[in-house]
């Protein structure tokens, strides 16, 4: 007996010890890359690197004030596209959708969130750039918005069918519609996780190169308006990484730097969110 308990109470600590471990290196490899950003980058992360536009070739300083605006606008159209499609989707699984109806939409859906980001961006270069023959930010914000839709369907899904159904019942049986039991009932129980399944969506696709090469292109200046070629981080740091020059290697490490930190900041933000529960009732 005693040999039983002393053997299992070593496998049970060594198995402890393990997962620890475990956990402690895949910290430690966001630590790493983190550190590794800002050894090299961080120098370089200033006023001007916010304000200013990116210099010719041979001069030294500017800055990416140029891309960080058009990631900026790619992203806001990402969202005003992907969100309400995937959310509208979601309420429709959740609520309404068969049991087969349901499953194709569910697969098709998990099937697009596993599609190459660079075949996004070839469906929305021969959807936007080629019927129009020019690059643009609109381009841009398909292709991001189209990765956006499964992620943010599938994880607000969740959230929605976590709503008791007691709550659905009670509402019903007061003489709420229907819709007016989703809009006034589910979705306010369930409108934390809501906002955490499109800040992560936002945070899926806030770093994407592939897409933005056939779609967006890249611009040295600013750009106004949304037809138009534009610059943005993610496309500059593979530019400006790829390049011969030792000044441009270090603008791009301090962008990565600020993609990664703004990256962080929202999935650190959607934990928060989340961590503070979903409430049962209206304030």
């Amino acid at each position: 007996m005693s040999l039983g308990l002393g053997w299992r109470k070593f496998v049970s600590g060594f198995m402890l010890t393990m997962t620890g471990i475990c956990a402690v290196v895949a910290v430690s490899a966001l630590f790493l890359i983190l550190g590794y950003l800002v050894f090299h980058g961080g120098a370089s992360v200033n006023w001007n690197f916010f304000t200013k536009l990116p210099v010719p070739v041979g001069e030294t300083g500017g800055g990416m004030a140029n891309a960080i605006v058009g990631s900026g606008k790619l992203l806001l159209l990402a969202t005003l596209i992907g969100v309400p499609i995937g959310f509208l989707g979601a309420i429709y699984l959740a609520e309404f959708s068969g049991t087969t109806t349901a499953f194709i939409v569910r697969y098709a859906a998990d099937l697009l969130n596993g599609v190459p980001s660079i075949v996004i961006g070839i469906f929305a270069y021969s959807l936007v750039v080629l019927p129009f023959k020019h690059f643009s930010t609109l381009a841009g914000g398909c292709a991001l918005g189209v990765m956006m839709i499964p992620i943010t369907l599938r994880s607000t899904e969740e959230f929605l069918r976590s709503v008791p159904n007691a709550l659905r019942e009670g509402a019903m049986a007061l003489g709420a519609s229907k819709w007016k039991a989703i809009a006034t009932v589910i979705v306010p129980c369930a409108y934390r996780g809501i906002l955490t399944a499109i800040l992560l969506a936002f945070a899926r696709v806030a770093g994407e190169t592939a897409p933005l090469l056939f779609t967006a292109l890249g611009n040295s200046f600013w750009s106004p308006g949304w037809n138009q070629p534009t610059a943005s981080l993610p496309v500059v740091i593979y530019n400006y990484a790829i390049s011969p020059y030792e000044d441009w290697h270090r603008q791009a490490w301090a962008a990565g730097l600020v993609l990664l930190s703004l990256i962080l900041v929202i999935n650190i933000v959607a934990r928060g969110v989340l961590a503070r529960g979903t409430p049962l009732s209206r304030s």
